[in-house]
């Protein structure tokens, strides 16, 4: 296993109202020494939740994803509050999102994005034994909750109707872990 870099200086290099970017000096284990920056954490993280209505139902939504300026669909999906456990984010995002509450909520896997930029994770949710609920949100217009099989994952993701890696990764893993292929550690 390698030896981590040492973290010679880290500093804030420009802020705005959703993200920090930070200039890391590094040095590597051979002496090498490099500039990096990445997108820093803002906080406690962030839920993506797989809604299982049943067996082979999940609950998707559609919304305005300004990075592709265009509507996609994808899983609800928010931040964790600061000192709000995973679950309980998990639940309070699937009732404001998608309209129902889960009596089962389960980590799947805790996932990064870009790791070589982003300092920020992704904990995937699969929630089960749904019932209607809802909670007032942050968004800016109502959510189309979109029913979608999950025996039919490979041909969403071709359609280009979902182009989200982390809803496309969260439901390959809900399905293995439902036919009982994944087990979370």
């Amino acid at each position: 296993m390698p030896v981590k870099p040492e973290i010679l200086n880290c500093k804030m290099v420009a802020r705005s109202r959703l993200f920090r970017i930070e200039e890391l000096s590094l040095r590597f284990s051979n002496g090498e020494e490099r500039i990096y920056e990445r997108l820093a954490s803002g906080g406690s993280g962030a839920v993506l939740i797989v809604p299982i209505l049943d067996e082979d139902t999940v609950l998707l939504i559609r919304e305005y994803g300004v990075g592709i300026e265009g509507y996609e669909i994808g899983l609800p999906k928010g931040r964790v509050e600061s000192g709000e456990d995973i679950l309980h984010a998990a639940n309070r995002e699937l009732m404001e999102e998608v309209g129902h509450g889960a009596r089962e909520l389960k980590l799947l896997k805790r996932v990064s994005q870009s790791p070589s930029y982003m300092q920020h994770h992704t904990n995937i949710i699969i929630a089960q034994g749904l019932y209607p609920e809802t909670a007032e949100g942050d968004e800016p217009e109502p959510l189309d909750v979109v029913p979608c099989s999950l025996s039919d994952i490979d041909n969403l993701v071709a359609s280009g109707e979902l182009t989200e890696a982390r809803s496309i990764a969260a439901l390959y893993l809900a399905r293995a872990y439902l036919k009982g292929d994944y087990k979370p550690n």
